[in-house]
């Protein structure tokens, strides 16, 4: 027999889907943290999971696309449902790219400043997890609104901090080509927030 709660996409197939994603998010980001406060006990085992967390979200990001071909209501609009699908997966794929850069660069990586970076990243992925929670109860406008003030803090202090990351490696004693690796890294991390963004955009149009 044919469920309509299903056909008509009232099942909590895409709440579930969303937050999947979100925490596999989360996951990177706490991995990432580790690998920065640890240089050697744990770093490959954590590199790894970090690689497969990936994948995992990448996987979860096209069962969403699969789902939104199949069903015929969605509880919001499909572009909407999508962009922020990507947005999710994105964050876990720089923060690869990050993890990569980090085992092969030959630099002297001042981990201190990246743990200020990526302290805002994680409280960006915090703010975004705790919002795609909150669809699954309808949207609170106080309690969103709160998650999105923290979120564009967040994104506004990772400004700041680059700027003075900028500052310091203009200025420091790094050869040229450390400076180039190490801004590759900066600019890394900020991209990590800047993701985080998009789904600011979706709870407003919600």
């Amino acid at each position: 027999m044919i469920s309509f709660k299903k056909l008509l996409g009232k099942d909590e197939k895409f709440y579930d889907l969303l937050e999947a994603s979100a925490e596999e998010t989360r996951i990177s980001t706490d991995l990432l943290v580790k690998i920065l406060r640890n240089e050697s006990a744990a770093q490959a085992s954590s590199i790894h999971e970090i690689i497969q967390t990936r994948r995992k979200d990448k996987r979860i990001t096209q069962q969403i696309t699969e789902e939104l071909c199949k069903t015929f209501v969605t509880p919001f609009e499909r572009e909407d449902i999508e962009a922020l699908s990507l947005a999710l997966y994105r964050i876990p794929k720089t923060v690869e790219k990050i993890v990569e850069r980090l085992t092969i660069c030959p630099a002297r990586v001042p981990r201190e400043s990246m743990q200020r970076q990526v302290a805002l990243l994680e409280e960006a992925v915090e703010a975004v997890v705790f919002m795609v929670k909150e669809l699954r109860k309808g949207i609170q406008v106080d309690r969103i609104q709160d998650a999105n003030n923290r979120l564009q803090f967040a994104e506004g202090e990772a400004d700041k901090v680059m700027l003075a990351l900028v500052k310091d490696l203009y200025n420091g004693p790094y050869e040229a080509k450390e400076v180039v690796i190490l801004m590759e890294l900066y600019d890394l991390v900020e991209t990590a927030v800047d993701r985080a963004t998009p789904a600011m955009w979706f709870f407003k149009s919600c």
